[in-house]
């Protein structure tokens, strides 16, 4: 089972991944990304959707039109996991091919 991060762990990985913040009330990392449209950004989502599906960990996703909005936890130990900064870090690998 993974274990939950400090947040001193998560502050510092975060540095390397602009744009995502730590919610320390939800315990959960979040991150929005604005795409040119709807079909770009449903493309990011289908790619996320392969990705999650690979890693067995799934986020909480929403997307309005052109805009995808993702959190990350590990449910099953309440708080951020190195998990979560591994799909963290395969997502912007992602947003930034689009």
């Amino acid at each position: 089972m993974a274990e939950r991060l400090p947040e001193s762990e998560i502050t510092t990985a975060l540095a390397a991944l602009p744009g995502w913040t730590y919610d320390l009330a939800g315990g959960c990392l979040k991150r929005s990304y604005t795409f040119r449209d709807f079909v770009e950004a449903f493309g990011f989502l289908a790619q996320l959707a392969a990705l999650q599906e690979r890693m067995n960990h799934h986020a909480t996703i929403t997307n309005t039109y052109a805009q995808v909005a993702v959190q990350l936890s590990t449910h099953d130990v309440g708080g951020v996991t190195e998990r979560d900064l591994t799909l963290a870090r395969a997502l912007e690998e992602r947003a930034l091919g689009h």
